[in-house]
């Protein structure tokens, strides 16, 4: 009797609907137990359509703040003034030195008027193919940052140091680089006053960061790590930005974070880096 019972039961066991498991190809998301936002598979068409619209309001934006210049120059002379009050008003003198050496100052002209936006997507891309669970937190994070310096712009005008004289040399008017929007012939389609934060900064450490927390090989983590550092003394050499401004990247990068924390619960790079969600 027990062991026809035994066989009853196995042969009830097989034919029962197997249970609940994980896909990791399911494009859905779902919500976690805390009822925070979990990851979905990224479609591609959509991202290529989010980043370009989000760019052009971004750049229409940021181009239609009133360029304030009395008090985008008084708000320099400030900045200026507080930089030298901690005694790290070094802009000036690392403008003059990298400028002396012209195959340097004119490759960082190259530098800062392309990679922004080539290594920026480029790190996009990676986490689309590579790691699409985290590709959407990190991706807010980016989006968060870029909104709050938005913010700055308007409220807080502010000359880059090539503009507000005291000796400053604008480095691609003077060696007649291409490709900088704030110099030029193309200086009348940008606004001149939006300094404050640094988005080369917000983005580079973005990029930085997340190829540092996510990327395999230790070189590569470290051209990560480097690459805002890079940018950073580029911005200052081209007399584009004040040391403190690339202090509001800062602060707008983490506030992007926190951002990205609270609709997915957790840092983006300790997310699980498939989508796996729950099917029948």
């Amino acid at each position: 009797m027990g062991e026809s019972t035994a066989k009853t039961m196995a042969r009830r066991i097989a034919t029962a609907d197997p249970p609940r498991s994980i896909d990791s190809r399911d494009p859905d998301g779902a919500t976690t137990g805390n009822g925070r936002l979990s990851p979905r598979r990224p479609r591609l068409w959509f991202e290529i359509l989010l980043i370009a619209v989000s760019y052009w309001i971004y750049s229409l934006v940021r181009n239609a703040v009133p360029e304030q210049k009395t008090a985008a120059m008084r708000n320099a002379d400030r900045v200026w003034d507080l930089e030298q009050s901690f005694g790290l008003a070094f802009e000036h003198a690392i403008n003059h030195a990298v400028n002396s050496v012209t195959w340097l100052i004119v490759g960082m002209n190259y530098y800062y008027a392309t990679l922004h936006f080539v290594v920026t997507l480029s790190v996009l891309v990676w986490l689309f193919r590579r790691h699409p669970g985290r590709y959407a937190p990190t991706r807010l994070v980016l989006f968060v940052t870029t909104g709050i310096a938005l913010l700055g712009y308007y409220f807080f005008p502010l000359a880059p140091p090539r503009l507000m004289g005291g000796g400053f040399i604008d480095t691609v008017r003077i060696h007649h680089t291409w490709g900088s929007m704030a110099s030029g012939d193309l200086a009348h389609v940008s606004n001149q006053y939006a300094a404050m934060p640094s988005m080369h900064i917000g983005w580079s450490l973005w990029c930085g960061i997340t190829v540092a927390m996510l990327a395999r090989h230790t070189w590569v983590r470290v051209l990560g790590v480097l690459y805002p550092v890079t940018t950073l003394l580029v911005i200052v050499s081209t007399a584009n930005h004040f040391w403190l401004d690339a202090a509001g990247g800062t602060a707008c990068l983490a506030v992007g974070f926190a951002a990205s924390w609270a609709v997915y619960g957790g840092l983006a790079y300790r997310l699980p880096r498939h989508v796996r969600v729950a099917t029948a």
